[in-house]
Formats: C-alpha cells, sequence, structure tokens
C-alpha cells in the first residue's frame, strides 16, 4: 500500500471531487447560494471552504519540502505512516474550527458555479503535480504540526485534506438531493 499511497490519494481527490461536481449539473445560482438554515453554509460556500483549506496548507507542504527535503532523505530507510483514521468522522472533532476558513464566494459575493469548479480544479491539480514523481519514503520522512492531528508526514498530510473534502462533499450531496426530488 505505501507504494501506492499518494497516486491512490490523488486519485481519490480527483474521483470525489469530480463525482460530487456531477452531481451539480443544472444547479441554478440561486439554489448554489442558497442556505439551507441560518448558521449553515450554502452548498457554493462549502466548495469554497473546501479549496480555502486545501489553498492554506498546501503552500506549507511545498515549503517543508523545499526547507527540509534534505532531512526527509537523510531519514528515508526509517519506516512512516501513509494512513490515518478520519478523524473528522470522530464525535470528538471539533466541527466548529471551520469558522477559520470562511468562505470568499457567498451569498453577497456569488461566482457561477464553473468559476469554482475551475478553482477547486486548478488548485487540486497543483496538489498533483507537486506530488506526482516524489519520491515516497522522502514524503514519509518529512513532518508538519497540526494541533488538531499532530505531527503527519507528506503523505498522511494529503489524506487529511482529502477526508476534509470528502466530509464536506458529503453535505453537499445532501444538499443537492433535495433540489432533485
Amino acid at each position: 500500500m505505501i507504494s501506492n499511497a499518494v497516486r491512490t490519494y490523488l486519485d481519490i481527490m480527483d474521483s470525489q471531487r469530480e463525482s460530487v461536481f456531477s452531481l451539480l449539473d443544472g444547479i441554478s445560482d440561486t439554489q448554489l447560494w442558497q442556505r439551507p438554515a441560518p448558521k449553515e453554509w450554502s452548498i457554493g460556500e462549502i466548495i469554497n471552504h473546501n479549496a480555502l483549506l486545501f489553498e492554506s496548507f498546501f503552500p506549507t507542504v511545498e515549503w517543508m519540502w523545499k526547507r527540509f527535503g534534505w532531512y526527509g532523505r537523510l531519514r528515508c530507510n526509517r519506516p512512516y505512516q501513509a494512513e490515518i483514521e478520519d478523524l473528522y468522522r470522530s464525535p470528538k472533532f471539533p466541527q466548529w474550527v471551520g469558522f477559520l476558513w470562511t468562505p470568499r464566494h457567498n451569498l453577497r459575493k456569488p461566482v457561477p458555479l464553473e468559476t469554482l469548479k475551475m478553482e477547486v480544479r486548478t488548485l487540486h491539480e497543483k496538489v498533483r503535480k507537486f506530488y506526482v514523481g516524489k519520491d515516497l519514503d522522502v514524503l514519509g520522512n518529512i513532518y508538519l504540526y497540526d494541533p488538531l492531528f499532530g505531527w503527519c508526514n507528506l503523505i498522511v498530510t494529503l489524506r487529511i485534506g482529502i477526508y476534509h473534502d470528502q466530509l464536506h462533499f458529503d453535505d453537499v450531496i445532501k444538499q443537492t438531493a433535495q433540489y432533485q426530488k
């Protein structure tokens, strides 16, 4: 599994994104930005929030690779973790921290669905280009600290981002279902 972990994760990232985007075909701009309840995000806000989280952490991943790649190469013979459980699904996970990535696009500042899709696809393509071709043993031995997840190597960090996307894509699927009745 370790040798294929990054490729598998990148494929999951792309397939879950495209699966959700295909559900949104035909959705109106009103539906895209309509909040299901007060203090709950609209479909558009959820998609933008997902992009913002990746957008905020990805530069750190790139920086860690550039700054500490030597350290990862030095330790590349050490074992490392390539999987992590989905802590977002834990009842103990503090779901309230999402406010740190408040959507830029919202009912007051809406953008078309195609703009949201392009932003997410462009960001995911940057992530894919970064990871493809990198030595897994080096990626697995460069660590960064997250206050909620602890010390995570660059492979696990990718997986956490994908878990986060899926958590919110599930919300998009639920909201979209009400428009398809």
